[in-house]
Protein backbone atom coordinates (compact mmCIF):
# COMPACT_ATOMS: atom_id res chain seq x y z
CA UNK A 1 0.00 0.00 0.00
CA UNK A 2 1.59 3.50 -1.44
CA UNK A 3 1.06 5.79 1.89
CA UNK A 4 3.41 8.78 0.55
CA UNK A 5 5.23 8.98 4.06
CA UNK A 6 8.45 9.96 2.81
CA UNK A 7 6.55 12.35 -0.12
CA UNK A 8 9.76 15.04 -1.01
CA UNK A 9 12.03 13.75 1.42
CA UNK A 10 15.47 12.92 0.65
CA UNK A 11 16.90 9.68 1.43
CA UNK A 12 20.09 7.16 0.93
CA UNK A 13 20.55 3.86 0.68
CA UNK A 14 24.07 2.29 0.58
CA UNK A 15 24.42 -0.69 -0.81
CA UNK A 16 20.95 0.00 -2.52
CA UNK A 17 21.86 -1.84 -5.82
CA UNK A 18 21.17 -5.27 -4.23
CA UNK A 19 19.06 -7.70 -1.93
CA UNK A 20 17.68 -5.46 1.08
CA UNK A 21 19.21 -2.22 0.29
CA UNK A 22 17.36 -2.49 -3.67
CA UNK A 23 13.97 -3.38 -1.67
CA UNK A 24 14.59 -0.69 0.54
CA UNK A 25 15.18 2.03 -2.42
CA UNK A 26 12.37 0.54 -4.41
CA UNK A 27 9.86 1.00 -1.11
CA UNK A 28 11.16 4.64 -0.10
CA UNK A 29 10.98 5.54 -3.85
CA UNK A 30 7.03 4.18 -3.73
CA UNK A 31 6.52 6.47 -0.88
CA UNK A 32 7.46 9.80 -2.64
CA UNK A 33 11.03 9.87 -1.77
CA UNK A 34 13.91 10.93 -3.75
CA UNK A 35 16.03 8.31 -3.18
CA UNK A 36 20.08 7.86 -3.34
CA UNK A 37 21.16 4.85 -4.56
CA UNK A 38 25.12 4.57 -2.89
CA UNK A 39 27.40 1.38 -4.11
CA UNK A 40 29.97 0.26 -6.16
CA UNK A 41 28.36 -1.63 -8.73
CA UNK A 42 27.29 0.81 -11.06
CA UNK A 43 25.33 -1.64 -13.85
CA UNK A 44 23.39 -3.10 -10.85
CA UNK A 45 22.89 0.66 -9.23
CA UNK A 46 21.24 1.90 -12.51
CA UNK A 47 19.14 -0.39 -13.18
CA UNK A 48 17.69 0.04 -10.01
CA UNK A 49 17.47 3.54 -10.69
CA UNK A 50 15.46 2.75 -13.57
CA UNK A 51 13.02 0.74 -12.05
CA UNK A 52 12.23 3.20 -10.09
CA UNK A 53 11.57 5.64 -12.56
CA UNK A 54 9.93 3.23 -14.87
CA UNK A 55 7.26 3.40 -11.90
CA UNK A 56 7.49 7.44 -11.87
CA UNK A 57 9.92 7.44 -8.74
CA UNK A 58 12.27 9.65 -8.22
CA UNK A 59 16.17 8.28 -8.15
CA UNK A 60 19.40 8.98 -8.76
CA UNK A 61 22.66 6.71 -8.52
CA UNK A 62 26.03 7.56 -7.29
CA UNK A 63 29.13 5.00 -7.16
CA UNK A 64 30.44 4.69 -3.54
CA UNK A 65 33.07 2.20 -2.09
CA UNK A 66 31.60 2.93 1.93
CA UNK A 67 35.57 1.79 2.78
CA UNK A 68 36.82 4.93 0.97
CA UNK A 69 36.96 8.31 2.44
CA UNK A 70 37.27 10.07 -0.40
CA UNK A 71 34.30 8.87 -2.00
CA UNK A 72 31.87 9.36 1.07
CA UNK A 73 32.97 12.41 1.10
CA UNK A 74 32.47 13.15 -2.86
CA UNK A 75 28.50 11.14 -2.02
CA UNK A 76 28.02 13.74 0.17
CA UNK A 77 28.99 16.70 -1.60
CA UNK A 78 26.44 15.40 -4.35
CA UNK A 79 23.97 15.10 -2.07
CA UNK A 80 24.51 18.62 -0.29
CA UNK A 81 24.90 20.60 -3.38
CA UNK A 82 21.68 19.10 -5.16
CA UNK A 83 20.03 18.82 -2.36
CA UNK A 84 20.92 20.70 0.32
CA UNK A 85 19.50 18.26 3.49
CA UNK A 86 19.07 14.53 3.99
CA UNK A 87 16.14 13.99 5.81
CA UNK A 88 16.80 9.72 6.22
CA UNK A 89 19.64 7.43 5.85
CA UNK A 90 19.67 3.49 5.47
CA UNK A 91 23.63 2.31 6.15
CA UNK A 92 23.06 -0.94 4.80
CA UNK A 93 25.93 -1.71 3.15
CA UNK A 94 27.61 -4.38 3.74
CA UNK A 95 29.81 -7.94 3.47
CA UNK A 96 30.19 -11.24 4.60
CA UNK A 97 32.84 -14.56 4.60
CA UNK A 98 30.82 -17.53 2.02
CA UNK A 99 33.24 -19.88 3.75
CA UNK A 100 32.44 -19.64 7.65
CA UNK A 101 35.70 -20.47 8.88
CA UNK A 102 36.56 -20.65 12.34
CA UNK A 103 38.35 -17.83 14.41
CA UNK A 104 41.41 -18.84 14.07
CA UNK A 105 41.39 -19.74 10.41
CA UNK A 106 39.91 -16.12 9.32
CA UNK A 107 42.63 -13.81 7.90
CA UNK A 108 43.79 -10.49 8.58
CA UNK A 109 42.27 -9.56 5.14
CA UNK A 110 38.82 -11.34 5.93
CA UNK A 111 39.08 -8.87 9.21
CA UNK A 112 40.35 -6.10 7.56
CA UNK A 113 37.58 -6.33 4.43
CA UNK A 114 34.45 -6.98 6.94
CA UNK A 115 35.30 -4.19 9.50
CA UNK A 116 35.93 -1.92 6.79
CA UNK A 117 32.81 -2.49 5.40
CA UNK A 118 30.55 -3.27 7.68
CA UNK A 119 31.41 -0.90 10.79
CA UNK A 120 33.44 1.52 9.62
CA UNK A 121 31.88 2.16 6.39
CA UNK A 122 28.40 2.86 8.43
CA UNK A 123 30.65 5.46 10.87
CA UNK A 124 32.22 7.28 7.69
CA UNK A 125 28.52 7.71 6.50
CA UNK A 126 27.24 8.95 9.76
CA UNK A 127 30.04 11.06 10.28
CA UNK A 128 28.68 12.81 7.20
CA UNK A 129 25.06 12.75 7.56
CA UNK A 130 24.55 13.59 10.84
CA UNK A 131 26.02 17.26 10.46
CA UNK A 132 23.53 17.64 7.79
CA UNK A 133 20.40 16.61 9.71
CA UNK A 134 21.67 18.46 12.44
CA UNK A 135 21.68 21.80 9.99
CA UNK A 136 17.84 20.90 9.03
CA UNK A 137 16.81 20.18 12.59
CA UNK A 138 16.39 16.37 13.07
CA UNK A 139 16.10 13.07 10.68
CA UNK A 140 16.40 9.43 10.92
CA UNK A 141 19.17 7.41 10.61
CA UNK A 142 18.45 2.89 9.85
CA UNK A 143 22.12 1.22 10.68
CA UNK A 144 22.43 -2.68 9.31
CA UNK A 145 23.20 -4.90 11.58
CA UNK A 146 22.35 -8.37 11.79
CA UNK A 147 21.00 -11.20 14.10
CA UNK A 148 24.53 -12.10 14.53
CA UNK A 149 24.50 -8.66 16.10
CA UNK A 150 23.43 -10.15 19.07
CA UNK A 151 23.75 -13.85 18.78
CA UNK A 152 26.04 -16.10 16.52
CA UNK A 153 26.76 -19.28 14.79
CA UNK A 154 29.31 -21.10 13.95
CA UNK A 155 32.03 -19.95 11.43
CA UNK A 156 30.48 -16.10 11.87
CA UNK A 157 33.28 -14.78 14.11
CA UNK A 158 34.55 -11.72 12.24
CA UNK A 159 31.23 -10.90 10.97
CA UNK A 160 29.26 -11.35 13.84
CA UNK A 161 32.01 -9.07 15.67
CA UNK A 162 31.04 -6.34 13.14
CA UNK A 163 27.93 -6.16 13.50
CA UNK A 164 28.04 -6.43 17.13
CA UNK A 165 29.80 -2.98 16.77
CA UNK A 166 27.41 -1.61 14.61
CA UNK A 167 24.65 -2.32 17.32
CA UNK A 168 27.51 -0.72 20.05
CA UNK A 169 27.98 2.28 17.52
CA UNK A 170 24.24 2.92 17.07
CA UNK A 171 23.40 3.11 20.05
CA UNK A 172 26.61 5.15 21.09
CA UNK A 173 25.27 7.68 18.28
CA UNK A 174 21.55 7.70 19.08
CA UNK A 175 22.80 9.09 22.93
CA UNK A 176 24.69 11.77 21.36
CA UNK A 177 22.11 13.72 19.24
CA UNK A 178 18.73 12.27 21.28
CA UNK A 179 18.38 15.82 22.11
CA UNK A 180 18.66 17.52 18.55
CA UNK A 181 16.58 15.35 17.20
CA UNK A 182 18.56 12.85 15.17
CA UNK A 183 16.85 9.26 15.57
CA UNK A 184 19.40 6.68 14.91
CA UNK A 185 18.28 3.00 14.96
CA UNK A 186 19.38 -0.17 13.79
CA UNK A 187 17.48 -3.26 11.87
CA UNK A 188 19.04 -7.10 12.86
CA UNK A 189 18.03 -9.40 9.50
CA UNK A 190 18.06 -12.98 10.07
CA UNK A 191 18.35 -15.22 6.92
CA UNK A 192 17.04 -13.08 4.02
CA UNK A 193 16.93 -14.71 0.80
CA UNK A 194 19.48 -12.16 -1.05
CA UNK A 195 22.58 -13.04 -3.46
CA UNK A 196 24.73 -12.73 -0.12
CA UNK A 197 22.49 -15.25 1.48
CA UNK A 198 23.01 -17.84 -1.42
CA UNK A 199 27.14 -17.57 -1.41
CA UNK A 200 27.86 -20.05 1.13
CA UNK A 201 25.22 -22.76 -0.50
CA UNK A 202 27.33 -22.54 -3.96
CA UNK A 203 29.99 -23.80 -1.79
CA UNK A 204 28.05 -26.28 0.23
CA UNK A 205 24.67 -26.89 -0.89
CA UNK A 206 24.29 -28.63 2.70
CA UNK A 207 24.20 -25.21 4.40
CA UNK A 208 21.03 -24.00 3.13
CA UNK A 209 18.78 -27.11 4.91
CA UNK A 210 21.44 -26.44 7.67
CA UNK A 211 20.12 -22.70 7.96
CA UNK A 212 16.92 -23.07 7.19
CA UNK A 213 16.74 -25.89 10.74
CA UNK A 214 17.82 -22.41 12.54
CA UNK A 215 14.56 -20.75 11.71
CA UNK A 216 11.48 -21.45 14.04
CA UNK A 217 9.19 -19.98 11.10
CA UNK A 218 10.88 -22.64 8.67
CA UNK A 219 11.13 -20.58 6.34
CA UNK A 220 14.25 -17.26 4.56
CA UNK A 221 12.80 -14.12 4.88
CA UNK A 222 12.23 -11.81 1.98
CA UNK A 223 14.39 -8.41 1.25
CA UNK A 224 10.78 -6.74 1.28
CA UNK A 225 10.15 -7.31 4.75
CA UNK A 226 13.31 -6.16 6.19
CA UNK A 227 12.62 -2.94 3.99
CA UNK A 228 9.24 -2.74 5.78
CA UNK A 229 10.60 -2.27 9.41
CA UNK A 230 13.42 0.42 7.53
CA UNK A 231 10.66 2.42 6.42
CA UNK A 232 8.89 2.31 9.55
CA UNK A 233 11.91 3.31 12.24
CA UNK A 234 12.69 6.06 9.62
CA UNK A 235 8.80 7.04 9.60
CA UNK A 236 7.24 9.77 11.89
CA UNK A 237 5.56 6.71 13.66
CA UNK A 238 8.51 5.66 15.15
CA UNK A 239 9.59 9.61 16.20
CA UNK A 240 9.97 8.13 20.06
CA UNK A 241 12.07 5.22 19.31
CA UNK A 242 15.67 5.88 19.05
CA UNK A 243 18.73 3.91 20.23
CA UNK A 244 17.40 0.55 19.46
CA UNK A 245 17.59 -2.86 17.56
CA UNK A 246 14.44 -4.09 15.72
CA UNK A 247 15.00 -7.68 15.28
CA UNK A 248 13.61 -9.50 11.83
CA UNK A 249 14.56 -12.70 12.05
CA UNK A 250 11.44 -15.75 12.11
CA UNK A 251 11.69 -16.11 15.61
CA UNK A 252 15.34 -17.14 15.03
CA UNK A 253 16.29 -15.63 18.57
CA UNK A 254 13.23 -17.02 20.71
CA UNK A 255 15.79 -19.71 22.05
CA UNK A 256 18.53 -17.18 22.89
Amino acid sequence: MKTNRFQDKVVLVTGGNSGIGRAAALAFAREGAKVVIAARREDRGNSVVQEIKDKQGQAEFIRTDVTKGKDIENLFKIITDQYDRLDCAFNNAGVSSATMRRTVNMTMEDWDGMMDTNLKGVWLCMKQEIPLMLKQGGGAIVNNSSIAGISTEIGLSVYAASKHGVLGLTKAAALDYAHRKVRINAVCPGFIHTPMLEEPWKLNPQIKDLTLALIPMKRFGKPDEIAGAVLWMCSDEASFMTGREMVVGGGQTIHS
